[in-house]
């Protein structure tokens, strides 16, 4: 582990690196992203508080449809049930604590692959085998704890706390600025997940400035975009954004041409909005993109990769031709994005390097250090 100051903890470094104006500002110290106290931290303070997004809902399309996912070491299972109502619930067992399911898939019920205990899709016990001759067994009170989870404009929306604000309470401003673009009717084609070797800040932080875009970018979308016409507005206390014009290099960045609806800029801004803490969107008029984070200790991340188009580019007779070109190009995207992301962690975990001064271009990544400051104890 290294550390900017050794005289602070983690977190006093970093409220000391907030508490300097933005125009003063300097990227978070290195402690943040290479302490494992503070990522037990983050744990328990962000992630196991705050709305965290499990993907598009349109992939659970099917009632029996689940998925899987761990928040802050809790297994969970978010599903359709049969009535077509998005569910969360706990992925273990309420016998010996087995974890229950696993990826992705469909299923008519939910069977322990340990003792074949079996729940309905609401989460209630169905049956057990062989527990007539224990007189405490009850299988009526028996089921598995709810999780809490809501579509949020076509985002599956999960949380363990129960007294968080609903994402549309606290995301509002976001439809405000994007809802022009109906972003819950946009089409996904793909989902993917991998691990890459950085902190999930880094990574987080590499979404939330567009300043990396002509250099890291430079052989697929750096070309489409002019810092100089690169907005980054203060942002809200859930959520960062900033803006790009894209000029006509990238045909599906715009509005599709048989689109009547946006008119002047609205057919080219690129929105990029960071949900605190790990859900991040690129939406264009043609296409969107995202990813979901999860930490893995200090050095590594989950992620949780995802893109469509937006429906009148789904509609498009070319619509499959459409879609090999935007997962082609977002593929090389993440290729440089990784190589990226992983040099500034080794770089984080060197002697000699240090924070430095951040660009007006950056302002949402200091907002996001905010954030996190904000959130400790």
């Amino acid at each position: 582990m290294t550390r900017h100051d050794p005289d602070l903890s983690p977190l006093a470094e970093l409220r000391a690196n907030v508490a300097q104006p933005f125009e003063r500002a300097t990227a978070m110290p290195k402690s943040v992203y290479t302490s494992p106290d503070f990522a037990a931290l983050e744990q328990q303070h962000i992630f196991a508080r705050e709305w965290l997004c499990a993907g598009r809902a349109d992939a659970l399309p099917n009632p029996g449809d689940y998925l899987t996912m761990e928040i802050s070491g809790e297994p969970i299972i978010i599903l359709r049930d049969r009535e077509g109502t998005l569910r969360g619930l706990s992925n273990v067992c309420r016998h010996r604590m087995s974890t229950l399911l696993e990826g992705r898939g469909n299923t008519r019920a939910i069977v322990c692959p340990y003792h074949a205990w079996t729940y309905n899709l609401d989460g209630t016990l169905r049956g057990a085998p062989a527990m007539t001759l224990n007189e405490g067994f009850c299988k009526d009170q028996i089921a598995l704890p709810k999780v809490r989870v809501e579509n949020w404009l076509g985002w599956i929306m999960v949380t363990l706390n129960p007294d968080a604000p609903a994402p549309t309470e606290a995301l509002s401003d976001v439809e405000n600025l994007v809802g022009y673009l109906g972003m819950e009717h946009y089409v996904e084609a793909f989902r993917e997940e991998f691990h890459w070797n950085t902190n999930w800040k880094v990574l987080a932080e590499n979404f939330m400035e567009s300043y990396h875009l002509p250099v890291c970018h430079a052989d697929t979308i750096g070309g489409t975009v002019d810092l100089l016409k690169m907005t980054c507005p203060e942002g809200f206390p859930a959520f960062n954004y900033h803006y790009i014009v894209k000029n006509d290099s990238l045909p599906l960045t715009l509005a599709h041409p048989s689109n009547t609806t946006l008119t002047g800029d609205e057919r080219r801004i690129t929105w990029l909005v960071s949900v605190y803490p790990a859900l991040l969107i690129t939406l264009t008029p043609g296409y969107f993109w995202y990813l979901c984070l999860t930490p893995d200790g200090p050095g590594k991340v989950h992620v949780l990769f995802g893109g469509g188009l937006a429906p009148d580019w789904a509609a498009d007779p070319q619509a499959p031709a459409h879609f090999a070109a935007l997962k082609a190009l977002l593929d090389d995207v993440n290729v440089e994005d990784k190589g990226c992301v992983e040099r500034v962690y080794r770089g984080l975990c060197a002697d000699m390097s240090s924070p430095g001064a951040l660009s007006h271009l950056e302002r949402p990544n200091f907002e996001f250090a905010t954030y996190i400051a904000g959130k400790m104890p």
